[in-house]
């Protein structure tokens, strides 16, 4: 699959089989954040896979009682080192989750997004240091579900030419 397909076929899931994540698919994933492009390439993410399933019932409480969260077979945790890249660390970490999400995609697994979350109750749970920030968790896991492609903005609405609002021939 090519990565354009990836991003068409992507869907956030939210509920899951009940299917242990192999550890070469897992493996995987982590190179594909392992070779996310970062600012000056200090790659100031650190991710933290959770596997175990009374840890993974807990972090469901720091994620706002979000059941699913729970239920994937893998939780990624991905941290921000904010002494090592202080104005980069979070849009560098991000975009090495987003690396994991097409990778996972492309291996037939399904994540979604976790935004909604307790970051102190995240962070005292995984032992995790001060001077990291979490950005967000990927559930990972096989789909139980096949989501229909949301509706999005046409194109013509989400550019300009040259500087904001010029007037421009639509992209068809």
């Amino acid at each position: 699959m090519s990565v354009y397909e990836s991003i068409l076929r992507r869907r956030s899931i939210r509920t899951y089989l009940d299917k242990p994540l192999e550890y070469e698919k897992l493996k995987i994933l982590l190179n594909a954040a392992r070779w996310a492009p970062s600012a000056r390439n200090l790659q100031p993410w650190h991710l933290i896979i959770v596997l175990d399933g009374k840890l993974k019932e807990r972090l469901v409480n720091a994620c706002r009682r979000q059941r699913f969260v729970g239920e994937a077979s893998a939780i990624i945790v991905g941290l921000a080192d904010m002494e090592l890249s202080p104005k980069w660390a979070v849009v560098d970490t991000t975009i090495a989750l987003e690396h994991v999400v097409l990778a996972a995609c492309d291996l037939g697994l399904g994540t979604c997004w976790i935004g909604a979350f307790d970051e102190e109750a995240v962070k005292s749970l995984l032992n995790i240091p001060r001077r990291f920030k979490v950005v967000a968790l990927l559930t990972v896991g096989y789909p139980a579900e096949k989501p229909s492609a949301r509706s999005r903005r046409p194109i013509s609405q989400i550019y300009s030419i040259n500087c904001y609002g010029s007037s421009f021939k639509p992209i068809k």
